[in-house]
């Protein structure tokens, strides 16, 4: 599994901490930025990540904004993306149970660094169960085109 990781800077220590998680996982991660505390719109990172998951082989991404609610609107504008913001356990496994999100959406400034490390578990480690959940998520790429 390859992930694709961008932050802005109120995200990047966060991202830097899911950095050393997945380094224990052996999981293998690309940074797309930022790289420094004080640096950066967050629409580009987003876009960069967006767009490694949907272009560049990428399984899944990862985004660490102040909120991430501008970072999950601007991942969603690409095509083929579903990305989901997450606040808990539940809803990080049900995006991927239910919605089969390819980008995970965190807030830096609402969440505990050991809720994120959960939250990231859950969702790395939750597949997709298909079946109505297919046909629910073929409705919504053929209604809204993307």
């Amino acid at each position: 599994m390859k992930i694709a990781l961008g932050s802005d800077y109120i995200g990047y220590p966060i991202k830097n901490t899911i950095k050393e998680f997945l380094d224990n996982q052996d999981l293998s991660y690309a940074d797309f930025g930022t790289f420094k505390m004080d640096s950066g719109e967050y629409p580009e990172f987003s876009y960069k990540v967006a767009n490694a998951v949907m272009k560049e082989n990428y399984d899944l991404g990862i985004l660490i904004g102040s909120t991430g609610i501008g970072m999950c609107i601007t991942a969603n504008k690409i095509k083929g993306i579903r990305a989901a913001l997450v606040n808990d356990i539940d809803t990080a496994q049900k995006s991927r149970l239910r919605n089969d999100a390819n980008v995970l959406c965190l807030g830096a400034e609402l969440l505990s660094e050991a809720k994120v490390l959960d939250i990231v578990n859950i969702w790395l480690t939750t597949s997709f169960e298909g079946g109505k959940y297919q046909k629910q998520n073929e409705l919504i790429n053929k209604l809204t085109g993307l």
